[in-house]
């Protein structure tokens, strides 16, 4: 038997190819596998003692060989096949152990030219992988250091049987297709049309207990993104204390996380079903996160705060009577965390905060299933210097209301439309969300702000297709409205709002969130 063994990840190889050699393979390897096998002692021929031809072109071609492909390639029950590669004197090969160069980590790094980015594009080995997963009945085929003491324990049995060929097979296929994905995505930057063709590389973070509910089986999966940070957001943070996450924690810290990181100041979150329930910016964390709580103290229940600073014990003691689900900040004092461990059931989460987060933020492509289809868009990431305002009505904003509107005009971004946010002090005090119509939404964003709308500042996340939400905000008392505008009624709201003495101001853009 015979095998060609040439990975970039050479985690266990030399192990694995010492148990094979024991069990009779006549080994075969290139370039640095090849200094990594010999040096642990373990015999392997070059692959040129297949191909009769030396490595060329600076190692661009090595093993593109018939001598390589036709022992691959070989229908093993086909009797022409065989007689050929006696014709030609090619020997079959058994099994090919690859794996790619690591090109989204070379061509993440700063200062990467083009030169190098092609140079780590790797042809031979996809080209073996593929060769030998199309002829996986005869050949096996190994991407994964993981399946190395699968493999050995079936070939030490005496077989691989054909279903966990098929699985390799099918693992190297998505192998390769990971890896072009990430060398399209490499070469497609810098141009912000949409592709005609589009693949998305996904890698499996860790299985979920179920999905949304128990009947629905899920697991939680990480995007290759050529280019991009990895490992900031929610997708990579570390799980401090608790029991592992479920499908809908992850949705809602995700929400959480990336309401408080659209804020410079210090900010506390608190979402339910992905919904901002509670937010508030304050010098003092401890008082934002009361804020926070007493914009909906009951939603607030089994929820996730949120927390764009360091958490201290003295906000730790402060939600001590709270049962929350998740706590996420980018860092805890050791006492703070202390006390937050012996919160039954809770987990704490530390995703990374990137420096200067509110200025550049991370764009990213926003992907959302439709039943046999996929709609892409780019991410609603705005920084805040990016707002440009216009006072609509008689009246300007004084300066507070001016911060409250630009507060609010943030929270109503993470809130699903209809939306509708009242707020006062950087502080929500109500909201709407999720409704057909935004006069239901502001009905309920006022409910819920009770007598603390009277002074409050309303924020919508689109437009006024009528007058009857400023006609609204006015009976509760808001002072002060910040919307898209572009309505053909624009008039009749901006004329209900100088009635009522309110300032309102139009963003141009709107924050939809479906």
């Amino acid at each position: 038997m015979r095998a060609i063994v040439s990975v970039s990840d050479k985690s266990n190889v030399a192990e694995f190819a010492a148990e094979l050699a024991k069990l009779g393979f006549e080994l075969f390897s290139t370039g640095g596998t090849k200094k990594a096998l010999n040096e642990a002692g373990v015999a392997v021929k070059s692959i040129s003692e297949i191909t009769g031809f030396p490595e060329i072109l600076d190692g661009r071609v090595k093993t593109l060989h018939p001598a390589v492909h036709g022992g691959l390639l070989a229908k093993r029950n086909l009797e022409s096949h065989m007689r050929e590669l006696k014709e030609n004197n090619i020997q079959p090969i058994d099994m090919v152990v690859v794996n790619l160069y690591p090109f989204v980590q070379t061509v993440s790094k700063e200062g990467v030219t083009m030169d190098t980015a092609l140079e780590n594009i790797d042809i031979g080995g996809p080209t073996m992988i593929r060769a030998a997963a199309k002829n996986f009945p005869s050949v096996i085929v190994i991407v994964d250091p993981a399946d190395y003491s699968i493999i050995l324990e079936k070939l030490k049995k005496g077989e691989v049987d054909m279903a966990e060929r098929q699985r390799l097979a099918q693992k190297a296929f998505q192998h390769v297709a990971v890896y072009d994905t990430a060398i399209s995505q490499y070469l497609r930057q810098g141009d912000d049309s949409f592709p005609e063709d589009m693949t998305i590389a996904l890698k499996k973070r860790y299985d979920l207990r179920y999905g949304e509910n128990p009947h629905q089986k899920a697991a939680f999966y990480s995007e290759n993104m050529v280019g991009k940070k990895q490992d900031t957001g929610i997708t990579w943070a570390k799980v401090l204390w608790g029991k592992e996450l479920s499908f809908n924690n992850i949705l809602d810290a995700d929400a959480a996380w990336s309401a408080v990181t659209d804020f410079s100041e210090p900010t506390v979150g608190i979402v339910k079903h992905t919904n901002t329930c509670g937010l508030a910016s304050h010098l003092d964390i401890v008082e934002a996160y009361r804020r926070a709580f007493s914009g909906d103290t009951v939603s607030a229940f089994g929820g996730i705060v949120a927390c764009n600073r360091r958490i201290t014990l003295a906000m730790a003691e402060a939600m001590k009577d709270v049962f929350y689900e998740i706590v996420i900040a980018p860092e805890y004092d050791d006492d703070a965390l202390e006390f937050l461990k012996k919160k039954k059931n809770l987990r704490i989460l530390v995703p990374e905060l990137p420096p200067d987060y509110w200025k550049k933020p991370a764009g990213y492509i926003d992907y959302r299933r439709v039943k046999g289809g996929m709609l892409v868009q780019t991410s609603d990431s705005l920084a805040e210097d990016d707002l440009q305002l216009k006072t609509v009505t008689k009246r300007a904003p004084t300066e507070a209301e001016l911060q409250d509107l630009k507060f609010a005009w943030r929270a109503v971004k993470h809130i699903k439309s209809n939306a509708i946010v009242l707020a006062k002090d950087r502080t929500m005090l109500g909201m709407g969300s999720g409704q057909p119509n935004r006069v239901f939404s502001v009905e309920i964003a006022a409910k819920k702000a009770g007598a603390n709308a009277k002074g409050s500042v309303m924020a919508s996340d689109a437009m006024f297709p009528f007058p009857d939400s400023v006609e609204q905000a006015a009976a509760v008392g808001v002072t002060a409205i910040i919307q898209p505008g572009g309505s053909i009624r624009d008039n009749e709201s901006i004329e209900a709002a100088d009635k009522y003495n309110i300032a309102m101001v139009f963003t141009g853009v709107r924050h939809f969130l479906h």
